[in-house]
């Protein structure tokens, strides 16, 4: 092993290290304590000096007589004064013993005064268990005391050294207690209002996070539809030199052009409604599955719409649910589907609906619009919203779109 020495800057790092490791350092008393401990010393001082004391040199309980006595608990109390709130145990049981010899000497009020407030800081400051005790041991010597000298001597005034122990620890020690408490209750309705602060913000948050997904869904469910029958028919006008199905593309534009900003103008019209009552009537329906069919087949695909026996009433965010995939699934068959036809489907069972929706699917290229990539993840979030199952992908020779709706738990539910 080498031996070397430190550099003069790691050297005083090192050795307060050490010092902390050997010797643990006391917590610095606080700004308050330090100044009742100093007026506790200057009045007790100056009590002293001008010569008054609690008692007489000719009293019994005077065994240490003379005045220099005095100082001795009086300088202990005052230094147990700089203990209060770091260490109020401490403090507490050192002026015990120091207001025990006070006793002995012809007194110094200042010291019993400093004692009162360091039964007062014991259980305001100290641990639980502190707080709980002391209350309990001055009461019960205050009682001791006041019962014990009355049935030894069988005179009223006996009971008056109960009533001055009461004063001097019991009344201290009680009003700690219920400062304590207060304070107590204070922080914890302070914790409480700041755990429900935090939850109002963590909803708030929530709420906010689950809107904007929705009228991303929304946003994209409407126009995704109408501007991909733009794209595509725009593209054929252009590649083709046609005039006939120049017309006929630009009027398919000109007509997807209208429907999307009819519905632009509804969701503003929900975002700028503060209660949002406009939107349930506003809300599309399985009612419009026939307009919205229609609208696909101008746009170039060869749908057909099984419907069943009629779907019924059914619960708002089902209806809007099942549209929304519906429409979805279409305007996907738009860009990608092969050539062929897309077969729509509707099945209402005892507590379900069914949505199916297939198109042709092979290899063909590069879809004939471009898109966003989210139209799987709002129909899955709809469904999963819900409660019910959602499953997308190919199915041999075609692509198919499985959604099976609950009805009853789809009360109150927002899509």
């Amino acid at each position: 092993m080498q031996w070397g020495t430190l550099p003069g800057d790691q050297a005083g790092v090192a050795r307060a290290v050490l010092d902390g490791v050997m010797a643990p350092r006391l917590p610095r008393p606080h700004r308050d304590d330090v100044r009742i401990a100093l007026a506790g010393l200057l009045g007790g001082l100056l009590i002293w000096g001008v010569g008054l004391g609690t008692r007489t040199a000719g009293d019994p309980l005077v065994l240490l007589d003379g005045r220099w006595p005095i100082l001795l608990p009086l300088v202990v109390t005052a230094g147990c004064e700089l203990l209060r709130r770091t260490r109020p145990r401490t403090g507490l049981l050192v002026g015990t013993a120091a207001l025990t010899v006070d006793v002995l000497t012809q007194g110094n009020l200042v010291t019993v005064v400093m004692f009162t407030d360091l039964v007062y800081a014991a259980v305001l400051y100290g641990p639980p268990a502190t707080a709980r005790r002391v209350p309990w041991i001055t009461g019960l010597l205050s009682v001791a005391t006041a019962i014990v000298p009355f049935a030894v001597w069988r005179v009223p005034e006996a009971l008056l050294i109960g009533v001055v122990v009461a004063i001097v620890a019991f009344t201290p020690a009680a009003t700690g207690l219920i400062v304590r408490n207060h304070r107590d209750a204070a922080d914890s309705a302070r914790l409480r209002a700041e755990q429900t602060a935090l939850l109002a913000e963590l909803d708030r948050t929530q709420a906010v996070t689950s809107e904007r997904a929705r009228m991303a869904r929304e946003l994209h469910d409407m126009v995704a539809n109408h501007l991909s029958a733009i794209a595509i028919h725009s593209t054929a006008a252009l590649s083709l030199d046609d005039p006939d199905t120049s017309k006929r593309a630009l009027g398919v534009i000109r007509e997807n052009s209208v429907a999307g900003l009819a519905e632009m103008r509804r969701l503003i019209g929900i975002l700028r409604d503060s209660g949002g009552d406009l939107e349930p009537a506003a809300a599309p329906t399985l009612d419009g599955l026939g307009a919205l069919i229609d609208g696909a087949r101008t746009n170039g695909l060869d749908v057909a719409l099984d419907a069943g026996s009629g779907h019924g009433t059914l619960p708002a965010p089902v209806e809007l649910a099942a549209y929304r995939i519906v429409q979805e699934s279409l305007t996907n068959a738009l860009k990608h589907a092969s050539p062929g036809r897309v077969a729509v489907a509707l099945t209402r069972r005892d507590c379900s609906l069914s949505v199916t929706v297939t198109s042709p699917y092979g290899d063909h290229g590069s879809p004939r619009a471009p898109g966003s990539g989210a139209g799987l993840v709002g129909m899955r979030e709809r469904v999963e919203l819900l409660g019910g199952t959602f499953a997308a992908g190919p199915d041999g020779a075609r692509w198919a779109v499985r959604a099976t709706l609950p009805l009853t738990e789809a009360e109150g539910e927002d899509v």
